[in-house]
């Protein structure tokens, strides 16, 4: 498999939220806005590419009882550097996201890549994996939130698209499923398309 094969198996083939059903926590949660689902999906992508960078480095002096808790302290390492500069740079953002930042210690994506994939590659694959699998997250994130947004109050990041009240139910946890529903059979006629 070619590095940008590997690269864009995040994006279409294997993303986390539209192929795998992985991280739905997050997915379903914070993406009443675009904004929100980018700040989310950026911070699990940072999470992503930093822990496996680190794993891939000392996954040959992790003993295999200990391999999944040191795993996820590297992570959670990680998730204090992004909970912190969150909180210290972009305090509103941090707010709308609140508890799901630490979350992302035991969410699926982070440490079933750190497991499958980070324990047994090199150093470049496994950056390249996570942020292949990020940048998917992060897009899959926003463009949920988008939809939301703009069905929900006819805005796109706070841009106002159009000047009447929307569908209320969108921007709630219902409309979270239907949009993410539409936009998984949407993935998957262009997955076969694709072939």
């Amino acid at each position: 498999m070619t590095a940008l094969q590997n690269f864009t198996k995040g994006f279409i083939r294997e993303n986390p939220v539209f192929s795998l059903l992985l991280g739905m926590c997050p997915t379903l949660g914070v993406t009443t806005s675009a904004i929100n689902g980018l700040g989310m999906g950026l911070a699990t992508a940072f999470v992503l590419v930093m822990s496996n960078l680190s794993i891939s480095l000392v996954k040959n002096a992790i003993p295999d009882k200990v391999r999944i808790p040191a795993f996820v302290v590297i992570i959670a390492s990680f998730v204090t550097v992004v909970e912190l500069v969150m909180q210290g740079f972009v305090p509103a953002l941090y707010e709308q996201l609140g508890l799901f930042i630490p979350l992302i210690v035991v969410n699926c994506i982070v440490l079933g890549r750190a497991e499958a994939f980070a324990s047994k590659n090199t150093v470049l694959p496994s950056i390249i994996d996570g942020l292949s699998m990020g940048l998917g997250f992060a897009f899959a994130l926003t463009l949920l939130g988008s939809v939301r947004e703009f069905l929900g109050s006819g805005a796109i990041f706070n841009i106002k698209i159009i000047q009447t009240d929307m569908m209320l139910l969108f921007v709630l946890a219902p409309g979270a499923f239907f949009v993410l529903a539409y936009l998984i059979a949407l993935m998957k006629k262009l997955n076969k398309k694709t072939k």
